[in-house]
Order: C-alpha cells, then structure tokens, then sequence
C-alpha cells in the first residue's frame, strides 16, 4: 500500500507523463504534484515506486516513467475523470442515430477513432441463427444441383451442390419433402444433430445429398458479416512509442487482419459490467504489450450483443479515452435499439 505523498507523486507523474511524453524528472514532479517536498525528498520516494514496480528509468534519462503497474493503479485509485462537453455530446449523438443499422457500427467505429485520434472497433452484433421455412432442389445438369433455402425471415439463399450421382426429379422431390416435413422451423445445427441419428434409416442414395445439403445450408446461412469494424488503424503510425519500432507495428496490423485474437478480448469485455481497460500484457496477446485496449459492451433492448473499443498506447489520456468508450456504448445501445432488425 502507498501512503499519500507516494500516491500523489504518482499521480503527478503519470499525468505529466501521458502529457508530455519526456521522462519526468524531480523538478518537474516538485512542481505539479503541489507538494512541498525537497528534490532529494522526491528522489527517495522515486525510488521506492521503481522498487515497487510503478515507475521505470530509461537508460537515456535521470527522469522517470510509468510501468503497465502504475498506469493500472493509476487508473484503478488516481484517475480524475474528465466530463465530456455537452456540445460533443450532441456531435456524438447525431453521428450515430437515424442510421440503417449496418451503417451506425461503421460510423461508431470511426467516430471512436475520429475523437481519441487511435484505432476504433466495434464488434458486430452476434445475429441468431435463421430458421428454414422451405428448402427445394432442382436438377442443373446431370450432378449438379440448385439448393435453394428459404428462412423463416423471409431469406432466400441459393447453392450449387456438386454430386458422385445423378438425382432424378422425383428423387430431389423426396428428398427435399423429407427435409420441410421434419425440420422447418430448425436452424442447421439442429437440423444437423437430428438427421445424425436418422441418417442411417435415409436410402443409401439419398445419403450423400443430405451431407450435400446440410454443408452447403449451414455455410450459406452462418456467413454473419466481418465480427468487427476497425477505424483509423493508421493513427498508430502517428504514435511515437509505436511507430518506432515498425516490427511491432506490423505486427499490430496482422493482428487487425487475423481478428481471433481481438475478437476473444473483445468477447470478454462483452462480459463486464461496464468499461474494461487492458494495459500492456493484461490483454494476454504480446502484439499489444505497448498498447491499452479500453472496452465497452453495448445493448439491444436490454441484451448484450457485442462490444465498442479503442486501441492505443499505454500513454494515453486514459480520463478522456474512458467517458469516449462509455457513452459511444450507451449511444449505439440505443440506437440499434431503436430499430426492428439490426
């Protein structure tokens, strides 16, 4: 535990630190934390939070920087949050309602990235499995064939299954009578574990078809849109801790590209109970070691459906960064809500 004088000596620092960007020596620290403490007095105290793992000394400096252990104290005890202007609120608000669903996760993206000059994302929201009402085959030629599926929705999507056999009519006819007696109403994954256990008693010929369709359905139907939207990926060029170490960077840019990784971190902010902030390693991906990710999930009437963020580096301005990610949640929240399908 660190008693008072430690607490706002680091206080000073880091905020100086996140300002400035220079390691922050004893005079500079004497003179923001507005304490009445003598150089070497400071010094001490320096040293014991190095000890401590909160602050850190460059090789080419006698000042001092914050370690992912101080910024997340810093965040967590120390952190004076600064309100955000009614007059961006209303810029806020007006950039993302009255817009087609697909397009208000786009322009929250870039709205998060426009306002915190780094890199915005937003996950989309996860879409319900569709349903079949109707499914119907028809011959092309001798083994290919047309699937077409109808969801309850009122969806249609179509496929070409290539087939080791040619089907007749009437077979397509059984087959596809079979499939709209027994399964409308399922989505593919149930269809998929029902005609599992049923397959056996299908005729041999009929087998393959089945397999056919059922890849071809759960493909054409499970293709959800990008799991997320990222913006302004080329901020990070702009920030020096990042662009000067271009390996890292790159690095930073196939991690955009490859999406697993963040969409698990994002997956766990869907989880919170409001802003999540991962510093340096906490977010379990060494891509983003340098980096801060401050996430938010956001609702449709009520439910979670997915997640807004910004990545940046660890020296940002955490207390105007936050009350960003907070209310773009709240406003996507109830912008999708405001509307029949998302």
């Amino acid at each position: 535990m660190l008693d008072d004088r430690s607490r706002t000596l680091l206080k000073a620092l880091v905020e100086h630190y996140i300002a400035d960007g220079q390691p922050v020596g004893s005079r500079a620290l004497s003179k923001f934390s507005g304490l009445d403490l003598s150089p070497a007095t400071i010094r001490n105290v320096m040293a014991d939070l190095e000890e401590a793992g909160f602050v850190a000394s460059p090789h080419t400096s006698a000042g001092r920087v914050p370690t992912p252990r101080g910024y997340r104290l810093f965040v967590d005890t120390l952190l004076t949050m600064r309100p955000l202007e009614a007059r961006q609120l209303d810029e806020m608000e007006d950039a993302l309602h009255g817009q087609p669903a697909k397009q208000v996760i786009s322009s929250a993206s870039q709205l998060l990235s426009s306002l915190t000059h780094f890199a915005g994302v937003v996950m989309a929201p996860r879409r319900t499995a569709s349903r079949i009402r109707q499914i119907e085959f028809l011959n092309l030629t001798e083994k290919r064939i047309l699937l077409i599926i109808v969801t309850t929705d009122g969806d249609v999507q179509n496929r070409v299954l290539v087939t080791e056999k040619a089907y007749s009519a009437s077979e397509l006819v059984t087959a596809a009578n079979y499939l709209n007696q027994n399964f409308a109403g399922m989505d593919f994954e149930q269809i998929r574990h029902r005609l599992s256990a049923e397959i056996q008693q299908l005729r041999d010929d009929i087998k393959p078809l089945m397999t056919l369709a059922l890849e071809a359905g759960d493909e054409a139907l499970s293709g959800n849109p990008a799991p997320y939207v990222i913006s302004g990926e080329r901020n990070l060029m702009d920030v020096e801790e990042l662009s000067s170490n271009m390996k890292r960077l790159r690095e930073l840019f196939d991690l955009f590209e490859q999406r697993s990784s963040l969409m698990r971190l994002l997956d766990v902010s869907n989880r919170a109970a409001g802003v999540r902030i991962f510093i340096g390693g906490e977010s379990g991906i060494a891509t983003l070691d340098e980096c801060s990710v401050i996430a938010a999930p956001y609702t449709v009437d009520g439910q979670i459906v997915g997640s807004v963020g910004v990545i940046g580096p660890t020296r940002m301005a955490y207390e105007r960064v936050i009350p960003i990610v907070d209310i773009t949640a709240r406003l996507l929240s109830s912008a999708l809500s405001n509307q029949q399908n998302y």
